[in-house]
């Protein structure tokens, strides 16, 4: 069950004073979904991980509310200019709470790899949301930030690279692109071999082949 509490935050961008909700606790229950989504008995907590200010569309995680929020006026001008307009319709969904900070990490400049995190949670949401057409869109964002991200020098650790690689081919085979999900499929052994103890990661080979050759939903 999700726990929700108010709490009370200052936007480093117009300096508003707003109330929203955060998550307290929450467990999942099923275990995760082939693309990782996680699943919370009651309210499901990942629109209340991010924060929007209800008067310029600024938004954030709680510590992008704090003092050390990175906030140039470079910043201020394309919040202002590209995500106030949208508060006027009303309170945002929560995928596009996701999609307003994948944006202004992008403005920021932060890592592929925090951006494409940022617009698979929006893709999450918009399960929930019903939007299947902005669950495509949102997939294919943050596969293209994680192919970024794997394809630089230290973009995603040694670690993490068989389940990255994994999960960019269960993105695409999502989004419908069986050819590009087979390609990063394939690159799941090589990913394993290069990882310090390839024996604890030959989950993910079994994922890949699984998802590769009779593609189902699995929970694990």
């Amino acid at each position: 069950m999700t726990t929700l509490q108010q709490v009370e935050l200052q936007c480093p961008i117009c300096e508003t004073r707003f109330r929203s909700q955060t998550v307290v606790s929450t467990n999942s229950f099923g275990g995760k979904h082939t693309d990782f989504h996680e699943r919370a008995t009651g309210t499901q907590p990942l629109p209340y991980l991010i924060h929007t200010c209800n008067r310029c569309g600024y938004s954030g995680a709680d510590r992008d509310f704090t003092e050390e929020a990175d906030v140039s006026p470079t910043l201020k001008e394309r919040v202002w200019n590209e995500l106030a307009p949208s508060i006027t319709s009303g309170t945002l969904t929560g995928s596009e709470k996701y999609e307003a900070a994948a944006k202004i990490a992008e403005w920021q400049g932060m890592e592929a790899r925090h951006i494409a995190d940022l617009y698979i949670r929006a893709a999450w949401c918009t399960v929930d949301e019903g939007d299947i057409e902005a669950e495509r869109y949102f997939r294919r964002r943050s596969v293209w930030k994680f192919v970024e991200a794997l394809e630089s020098f230290d973009g995603i650790t040694r670690d993490e690279r068989p389940v990255i690689t994994y999960l960019v081919g269960e993105l695409w085979r999502r989004i419908g692109d069986l050819t590009q999900a087979c390609k990063w499929f394939g690159k799941v052994p090589k990913a394993v071999a290069e990882h310090e103890d390839p024996a604890s990661r030959q989950w993910v080979i079994d994922a890949a082949r699984q998802q590769r050759d009779n593609p189902r939903e699995w929970f694990g």
